[in-house]
């Protein structure tokens, strides 16, 4: 049977580079954040590239977790998932068909990054807050792997992860090719310059955060779930 995952994370944290690895495997079918196009009809958030996105992808949720359930022709089926993409009330029963993990990142340096990229920035907008109602809503407590741990040793991380899922690990999974995939969304051009450029994961180094009043308020406002998050993470 084909093993499903799910790695739920927030924006600009380490999930496309998570992708890259997963998808270097010869085992491995990767779908990259299946409910974008579904979280910018029903939000009417501006993003770059929104209508391209919104064409790209079913809009209606329970379409895209039809799709999710189908056959993909592979042993591993990996969903690369933005926590915010989900609706407060949308309905969570179908994750347990997956194995759920939890990316987690400092929201400081997350708010760093993401208004980079774009102007504004909200809580909502980072996954922390949701990360947790997913954390309780989960049939199964998730893996919960901080950025900051993975990126000081990958390889131990992966090597869990995968005896966890019951597969081979492979080194195939710490080095890939640069530059584009056709399993990456068309937001691909506005988000992935610098994994593009990629070929393994950057080793983990210090940041220098500087914030704004408001973004620096958008970071106090998620410490509180990260937290809570940080607090059961796995420790390798």
């Amino acid at each position: 049977m084909t093993v499903r995952v799910a790695i739920w994370s927030g924006p600009r944290n380490i999930s496309t580079a998570m992708m890259r690895a997963w998808e270097n495997r010869p085992d491995t079918v990767v779908v990259d954040e299946p409910f974008y196009a579904a979280y910018l009809a029903r939000t009417g958030i501006d993003h770059p590239g929104r209508d391209a996105v919104i064409a790209s992808q079913p809009t209606d949720p329970a379409a895209v977790v039809r799709g999710l359930r189908g056959h993909v022709g592979a042993d591993v089926h990996y969903a690369k998932q933005m926590t915010h993409h989900l609706a407060d009330d949308a309905d969570l029963n179908w994750i347990a068909e997956f194995r759920n993990v939890l990316l987690v990142r400092d929201p400081a340096e997350v708010v760093a990054s993401y208004v980079r990229s774009r102007e504004a920035c909200e809580p909502a907008d980072i996954g922390l807050l949701q990360q947790v109602r997913l954390l309780e809503a989960m049939p199964e407590s998730p893996p919960v792997v901080d950025a900051g741990d993975f990126l000081r040793s990958p390889e131990t991380y992966l090597r869990w992860l995968c005896d966890w899922l019951g597969i081979a690990f492979t080194d195939r999974m710490l080095h890939w090719p640069a530059g584009p995939r056709e399993s990456d969304g068309v937001w691909a051009p506005y988000w992935y310059d610098a994994v593009e450029r990629s070929t393994g994961f950057e080793p983990w180094r210090p940041r220098d955060v500087h914030l704004s009043p408001h973004d620096a308020a958008v970071a106090d406002a998620c410490r509180p779930a990260y937290d809570v998050l940080h607090a059961a993470r796995l420790r390798l």
